[in-house]
């Protein structure tokens, strides 16, 4: 059973929304499947090391080869006080000691959905592991961060940076963006969008609460436009 490291984590949401390197199954590590996410981790040969979920989307077939080709599998019942990517999270860092969760297919599709994805790591039980969770789409990357002074580097392919607090947070300083702030008090939800990295790197600190940071990138479709 592999333990530490970074896990892969697929949940349902529409694969038009998927990264290409998931569709070319080119994204290195182990996979917990949430939900109808396992099927679709075997419908692309990947080996799910674990299922979490009610699996309630599933067909008594589909379950039945879900059971056929997952030995860890976690079945919930579907009412429930925790959601099936919640009940994944916890699966994989008490259970597989991940370092990092990687959480593909979580954004897309019902909006319901996508914010309780997004809001998982204001749950005390997750809040103090938010650094190690990520969401990861075609068009994003969102991470997390707890108070501290930090400095991301810029993917590739992404041209924006959004800064978006999740909570009240004291002196903000977004010190060599394009767009800075320089010790601001946040005292309400709010999104930073459309920043941009200067160089290849990007430093911000804050004193208190949780900060989301997203890197971004426009489709082809919307450049076109």
């Amino acid at each position: 059973m592999p333990r530490g490291g970074t896990f892969n984590l697929l949940v349902g949401g529409p694969k038009a929304s998927w990264p290409e390197d998931l569709s070319t199954r080119n994204i290195a590590g182990p996979w917990i499947g949430v939900d109808r996410g396992t099927l679709r981790l075997i419908d692309l040969n990947i080996q799910p090391v674990a299922a979490v979920g009610d699996f309630d989307s599933l067909q008594a077939p589909e379950l039945q080869r879900v059971r056929r080709n997952v030995k860890d599998i976690r079945q919930s019942q579907p009412e429930k006080d925790y959601t099936d990517t919640q009940l994944a999270v916890t699966v994989a860092l008490n259970d597989y000691g991940a370092e990092r969760i990687d959480i593909y297919g979580a954004t897309g599709g019902r909006l319901d959905h996508f914010l309780a994805n997004l809001f998982l790591v204001l749950q005390p039980e997750y809040k103090a592991y938010a650094h190690r969770i990520r969401l990861i789409d075609q068009q994003n990357t969102i991470s997390f961060y707890l108070p501290g002074h930090y400095t991301v580097t810029k993917e590739p392919d992404k041209n924006y940076l959004a800064f978006i607090p999740l909570t009240p947070i004291d002196h903000l300083s977004l010190t060599n963006e394009k767009y800075q702030l320089h010790n601001e008090p946040i005292p309400y939800p709010i999104s930073f969008a459309s920043n941009e990295f200067v160089g290849e790197t990007g430093e911000f600190q804050f004193d208190t609460g949780l900060l989301c940071v997203i890197q971004s990138c426009d489709t082809f479709e919307a450049r076109h436009e």
